[in-house]
């Protein structure tokens, strides 16, 4: 890849950061979309994935922690059941292309549901999570997030908002620490995927650092109504992206 493909890719992720962070993700699909694009080694792509997902996702931590827009009692379950199986599924290859189908189909119809001119009852009310279900949905996006090398949240985020177990700011501070965390289990689980780091990382991180910084500004800012569908958004260009419709 010439030097001007390197940072017009560079360009890219930053726009990408700055989108997904607003809704409080690290941007691991995007990133393994443009790679992708941009004829990256794909031996290369998940570790750079998961590397940018924590450079974007700690920044948002820190921001939406600061903000007050997070709650631990959300996140504990979730984190607690996802963390192991982000372990598992970093170590285990990527399998076939029935999961990327399924998962793709409902990031997009979470996509359409947010993005559809209806209420959405986290506006109105919230309530914690089942113990319980919030560990073994955590298993799930654990292990989905490890074996795609993204952080999970474009999956945590639609069920706390479907099932009304967080109102949307709240959700973002949520997603954040939640990507972080698995994000470093994914790494952990294949240490030998971290010498396939291409050379020019510094250039990418410094790009997604900028778009997360932009991204977390608006995140906090925005009124909830706008914040959801900017969720809608990023999940719909999730769910293309494992559909390999673009």
């Amino acid at each position: 890849m010439g030097v001007d493909q390197q940072w017009l890719l560079a360009i890219c992720m930053m726009i990408g950061a700055a989108l997904y962070s607003s809704v409080g993700h690290g941007g691991a699909s995007a990133y393994l979309a443009l790679m992708a694009l941009f004829g990256v080694p794909p031996a290369t792509m998940k570790p750079t994935a998961l590397v940018l997902n924590l450079i974007a996702a700690g920044l948002g931590s820190v921001r939406y922690l600061r903000a007050g827009q997070f709650r631990w009692r959300t996140l504990r379950p979730f984190l607690l059941g996802a963390m192991p199986f982000a372990l598992l599924g970093g170590w285990l290859k990527l399998p076939g292309e029935t999961y990327k189908l399924l998962v793709g189909l409902v990031l997009l119809l979470s996509a359409a549901r947010l993005l559809w001119p209806r209420d959405i009852r986290a506006l109105r009310e919230t309530g914690d999570p089942p113990v319980w279900l919030g560990l073994l949905l955590g298993c799930v996006i654990g292990l989905l997030s490890g074996l795609t090398g993204t952080g999970g949240g474009i999956f945590l985020s639609p069920l706390l908002l479907f099932f009304a177990w967080s109102a949307p700011k709240p959700t973002s501070g949520v997603a954040s620490v939640f990507i972080l965390c698995n994000s470093i289990a994914g790494l952990l689980g294949n240490l030998a995927l971290v010498q396939q780091l291409p050379p020019n990382l510094p250039l990418y991180a410094g790009a997604v650092l900028a778009g997360a910084a932009l991204g977390t500004t608006l995140g906090i800012r925005l009124r909830a109504p706008v914040i959801l569908k900017f969720l809608g958004l990023v999940l719909a260009v999730a769910g293309t992206k494992l559909l390999g419709l673009y």
